[in-house]
């Protein structure tokens, strides 16, 4: 048993679908399959039961699940206590477009010479990650109240929609939400990111209509795919930073009329114990971008 197995076994059964997590992981899908069957192999027992409509945990997964995340976090504790790479490591969030290019080329600026390295991972997974120290800071929309962290707000991300390049809308300058009432909404399932998709319907039920349910939303480039493709007229929402450095020609990202849906973003610290480079990062966030001053905790 690898902990590289153990990792995309963790992964998937996050995603619940082998196509997320081969994009969390940055590999392809095939090379997920193939570990998770040898893990399967190894340990002499299905951990997923797959469908071509569904992926779910069996019995022997869902009872391996929390021992291999234990696993995972008493490894990365090991590595830590021998060699602390010097730098700040800092979990991600999807969709921060130019905002985090921004934010790193401030900090660059600001301490030359100290390395940055990303890692990603559920909302979940950052939070913990900060809270055991596999992170020094992450960036986050949403999530439950994590003792020992705290959340400084750094900036609002709007929303814009995105619709088929060839639909009327697409010709629009902006949107009011009402004018997508008559198109199905194709977004993420709930469980994967709560905050997002309750603005987005939470904002559409204001504008006075229950958005119809599109196609279940897989990965960003999948949705935008079917989009453009515009055989069914469809719609969905990407982060305004993130949409002006997506590459989508058969699509078009139109802003909604102000105030259209925004979400916060924060960067979650420990409450005891921050970084010595935090203070420089968030001087580089506050000077890359608008600040919404203050903190809230946890």
């Amino acid at each position: 048993m690898e902990l590289r197995q153990l990792s995309y076994f963790v992964t998937v059964a996050d995603e619940l679908h082998f196509g997320r997590a081969a994009e969390r992981l940055h590999i392809v899908q095939s090379a997920v399959s193939q570990q998770i069957r040898r893990l399967e192999r190894e340990l002499g027992a299905a951990l997923f039961d797959r469908s071509p409509r569904h992926v779910r945990l069996t019995g022997a997964g869902e009872r391996l699940l929390p021992e291999a995340r234990a696993v995972l976090a008493a490894a990365e504790r090991a590595r830590a206590a021998v060699v602390r790479p010097a730098g700040l490591r800092l979990a991600t969030s999807t969709g921060l477009g130019e905002h985090l290019d921004r934010v790193l080329a401030e900090f660059a600026v600001r301490a030359p010479g100290v390395p940055v390295e990303l890692v990603s991972g559920t909302v979940r997974e950052r939070f913990e990650q900060v809270l055991d120290g596999r992170a020094d800071a992450a960036f986050v929309r949403s999530g439950e109240p994590v003792p020992g962290v705290r959340i400084v707000p750094l900036w609002d991300d709007p929303l814009v929609a995105v619709v088929p390049a060839s639909h009327p809308l697409a010709a629009r300058p902006e949107l009011d939400l009402a004018d997508l009432a008559a198109l199905p909404l194709t977004i993420t399932a709930r469980r994967n990111n709560p905050a997002l998709v309750d603005l987005v319907v939470g904002a559409c039920h204001d504008a006075g209509f229950e958005p119809l349910p599109g196609p279940a939303g897989g990965s960003l480039q999948d949705t935008l795919a079917t989009i453009g493709a515009g055989v069914v007229p469809q719609w969905t929402v990407v982060y305004a930073a993130h949409a002006r450095v997506l590459h989508s020609p058969r699509v078009a990202f139109v802003p909604f009329r102000a105030p259209g849906p925004a979400l916060t973003t924060g960067l979650a610290v420990r409450s005891a114990g921050p970084p010595p480079e935090l203070d420089v990062f968030l001087a580089a966030c506050a000077a890359a971008a608008p600040v919404t001053c203050g903190d809230h905790g946890n």
